[in-house]
């Protein structure tokens, strides 16, 4: 699959967006009553067929789990709605290369969770001002293996916890944790991994101020241009800039009718041979 999706972008012809609706019957249902996606995934924790109070225990967990990503996101003004935005852009890159529901739900919650191991790295490091020590980039990323840890033990999260691990991972293999290269490094979370650099880039941090969106594509672009991102999804996203992701925070802002725009805008996509 992942080499399909990726030949389909590098090579486009007028078939190479579809339909969001032919690509994914009912999402936008979903995506109209977000937190649809945060439910958890009934029967696929590993327990009891049927069980009501299994499911109702796996429920419960999932939900203190993106209880606790919404937690780690508000210790830090700057990132105010960063994870909604991060799933909802990668979502809407996930249908315009036609992955299936079960990747596009992986997309969505690892928007919130992709960061969840944040919890661990002390507020001296997370928000420090300068530069950080080699000690301390040590602790700081390790943020991706302590999400692993919290989430590895819920079956239902099992599709996101390589989003969670591998999204700093680099095309050439110079990322973290693991040195990961081209398609070795999930699909998913290379996707997430470039709507995460954006929204990074175009908003404001401890360490720097917000860039421009269209300094930000360039910089994504230097760094593709490094090798250290999906060429491809790098492409695609930038393609989608314009009419959809640059737009996020209207659409999600604006209620049904901006996401019903949304969804025409990804619906009219085509690429020119």
């Amino acid at each position: 699959m992942h080499r399909n999706t990726i030949t389909a972008i590098h090579q486009p012809d007028k078939r190479a967006y579809t339909s969001v609706a032919m690509a994914v019957p009912g999402l936008w249902d979903d995506l109209l009553q977000r937190h649809n996606l945060l439910q958890p995934v009934h029967g696929s924790a590993g327990g009891p067929a049927g069980d009501p109070d299994h499911g109702a225990e796996v429920g419960e967990t999932e939900a203190i789990l993106f209880a606790l990503a919404q937690a780690v996101e508000q210790r830090d003004s700057h990132t105010a709605a960063h994870c909604e935005r991060l799933a909802f852009t990668s979502v809407a890159l996930g249908i315009a290369m036609g992955l299936d529901r079960g990747i596009l739900l992986a997309l969505y919650r690892g928007g919130f969770l992709h960061d969840v191991g944040k919890v661990g790295i002390p507020d001296s490091i997370l928000f420090k001002p300068g530069k950080l020590t080699p000690q301390e980039w040590i602790v700081m990323r390790s943020h991706t293996t302590r999400g692993v840890d919290i989430c590895r033990h819920l079956k239902s999260l099992d599709p996101v916890v390589p989003i969670i691990r591998h999204h700093h991972e680099r095309w050439d293999g110079s990322g973290y944790p693991d040195g990961l290269r081209g398609e070795d490094i999930p699909l998913a979370a290379r996707v997430l991994q470039v709507a995460d650099i954006y929204d990074a880039l175009t908003s404001p941090r401890p360490y720097k101020q917000a860039y421009s969106p269209s300094k930000a594509l360039r910089m994504i672009r230097e760094e593709t241009e490094r090798g250290w991102r999906d060429p491809a999804v790098v492409e695609l996203f930038a393609a989608l800039h314009k009419d959809v992701i640059s737009k996020a925070a209207e659409y999600m802002a604006g209620g049904d009718e901006s996401l019903e725009a949304m969804r025409a805008a990804l619906s009219n996509l085509q690429l020119r041979p």
